[in-house]
């Protein structure tokens, strides 16, 4: 029996810890509750316990199992079952259903699986899964909510009207240690969770206080008021999980109100899947995704960062961005993406960088007579060194990725890459060419701009898939709006949904322009009408939105505004400040 208070193991039937003198729990023989030392029958099941723990003392069973040892501990449990199913499966043959069945049983044991969770059980078309237990982690009640939103998204695509709502509760529980499957954890924190999922609306995950407590930072929540549950005396407080808006404990998480992520579902699931094949296969793989400006590749890719992020799975991140203009700047993104793994800023000068650089590559790299080479291919990319030659330092800046591959899988997002040189286009094929047997996965964004440059853009490759995003219905840059402003005049949305052409970014720039003008206020999470806007003039295109905002500013920030333009859409404080002459 193993001490909640100092963690050390006593010898079975003790009733205080030998190290510490803490009152060791009872485990009831019937249902493997704990219970305290001074108690007389099972809180669980009202089974006396004097049985179980004079037998333990003498070592005769109590029953014909021998009593499991547990353990209270914080977990974070998770309830999901289907909505819907029964009429979906009264319409379809016996064994399509039990196909059905199976590939949603697979696809919860990978989702709970990816985020670290452990498969409890399977209760009908309903699953349990604990996270915490038998490992914890400091992050488990965020990782379980992910794991839910993600679990309530997936599940419609098993068939039409087929949906699923979740439950997610943190606190104590008992937990046999060593238990597989059935009865690893038992307690009212179980029933409740159950409790919690069946009153769910379809496609919700709700949560209870300490759940949205502990991942508030990372996950927004909205109010669902106290939930009447079956077997509870008292109401219990409830929030609706909408979506993650940051990394793993609020990392990155922006000041600014963040636009529901509408319309881009499918594309999302197939930047997951192939990432999940690439890791899963070995092999590299290239998605391109293409589409005009504004219309939400960004977006896709900081949502695919947030699912990455939350996962058990080790990957080996870097991202870079093709600045529009200026010089010595044709394989800039993949500096950028060196200078990340480096821990290195624009601004660090030459001995710092090349300490970090040697420090990375011999972190990463062990073979002797690699080290030099690919670190001078580093520090040549990073305008250090000179004198190697375009095949060699392709070949030198390719084997550091792959011996990073080695380890985990190795993600590479190349932004606005419709700006790059051909030198880093070629760069990536020459990665698609030569890279064998190593889980590396690129993303390139760009608009439609890189095929008249380059029309053979991924033209027979291996593992290579173009994804063109296209603009948004009406129906959903409605959806959009209603999500950032709720209460926004029918005439004010329909005036933005006409002039936005299914533009995403033009609906978020309108609504930023009037949080500027103070004619929206944020407020609980939402951004609120003042005064009427009825009567809402909308300048007719995106460039005539940012230039009315623009003029708005006062004089001196216009002219910063000016200068920041010279240096692209990514730059230091210092730059800006050197070329302004405002002290940073």
């Amino acid at each position: 029996m193993i001490c909640a208070a100092c963690g050390t193991e006593n010898r079975a039937g003790r009733k205080f810890c030998s190290e510490c003198a803490a009152p060791l729990a009872i485990v009831c023989a019937s249902c493997g509750a704990a219970n305290e030392p001074t108690e007389k029958f099972c809180g669980e099941c009202a089974t006396p316990l004097s049985a179980a723990a004079a037998a333990s003392a003498t070592g005769t069973p109590a029953s014909a199992s021998p009593s499991p040892v547990a353990e209270r501990r914080l977990v974070t449990v998770l309830f999901a079952d289907i909505v819907g199913f029964t009429p979906f499966a009264e319409e379809k043959d016996a064994e399509e259903v039990r196909d059905t069945l199976s590939r949603y049983f697979d696809m919860c044991t990978d989702v709970v699986g990816r985020y670290g969770g452990t498969v409890e059980k399977f209760i009908g078309d309903a699953v349990m899964a604990v996270w915490g237990a038998p490992v914890a982690f400091e992050d488990d009640a965020e990782r379980a909510v992910r794991a839910a939103l993600e679990l309530v998204a997936a599940v419609p695509a098993l068939g039409p009207g087929v949906q699923a709502r979740a439950g997610v509760l943190t606190g104590e529980a008992a937990v046999t240690l060593g238990a597989t499957n059935q009865g690893m954890v038992a307690g009212d924190l179980v029933n409740t969770a159950a409790r919690l999922q069946s009153v769910a609306p379809p496609s919700t995950v709700l949560v209870g206080e300490a759940t949205m407590r502990a991942t508030s930072g990372a996950v927004v929540f909205e109010e669902a008021g106290e939930q009447l549950l079956k077997g509870k005396q008292a109401p219990v407080a409830a929030w609706r999980a909408a979506r993650v808006v940051a990394e793993r404990g609020g990392r990155n998480r922006s000041d600014a109100l963040e636009a529901p992520f509408v319309g881009r579902s499918d594309e999302l699931r197939l930047l997951k899947d192939l990432f999940h094949a690439t890791g899963r296969e070995k092999r590299i793989r290239l998605v391109s995704l293409i589409g005009p400006a504004g219309i939400g590749k960004s977006r896709l890719a900081w949502e695919f960062l947030k699912y990455v992020d939350g996962l058990v799975e080790t990957t080996y991140w870097h991202d870079g961005r093709s600045p529009a203009y200026g010089e010595g700047i044709t394989f800039w993104a993949l500096g950028e993406m060196i200078r990340g793994r480096c821990g290195l800023t624009e601004s660090d000068d030459e001995a710092t960088t090349r300490t970090k650089v040697a420090e990375t590559v011999r972190q990463w790299v062990t073979q002797h007579d690699e080290i030099e080479w690919i670190e001078k291919a580093l520090l040549t990319l990073l305008g250090v060194e000179s004198g190697m030659a375009a095949d060699e330092l392709f070949g030198a800046w390719r084997t550091f990725f792959e011996r990073i591959a080695a380890v985990g899988t190795v993600t590479l997002v190349f932004e606005d890459i419709h700006h790059a040189d051909s030198g880093l286009l070629d760069f990536i094929d020459h990665m698609l060419d030569w890279s064998r047997g190593l889980p590396i996965y690129i993303i390139t964004l760009s608009r439609p701009d890189l095929l008249e440059r380059r029309p053979e853009w991924g033209a027979g490759k291996r593992n290579f898939t173009s994804q063109y995003i296209e603009p948004l219905p009406d129906e959903q840059m409605r959806e959009l709006l209603a999500g950032l402003v709720p209460g926004l005049p029918d005439a004010a949305v329909a005036t933005i949904v006409g002039r936005a052409d299914g533009i995403p970014l033009y609906a978020v720039e309108t609504v930023r322009s009037l949080v500027a003008d103070g004619r929206l206020k944020q407020e609980n999470g939402v951004y609120v009408p003042l005064g009427d806007l009825t009567n809402l003039a909308v300048p007719e295109t995106l460039t005539a939105l940012i230039s009315s905002r623009l003029d708005a500013l006062e004089p001196a920030d216009r002219s910063l505004v000016h200068d920041a333009a010279v240096l692209g859409q990514s730059f230091s404080a210092q730059a800006l400040g050197a070329i302004s002459g405002v002290e940073a």
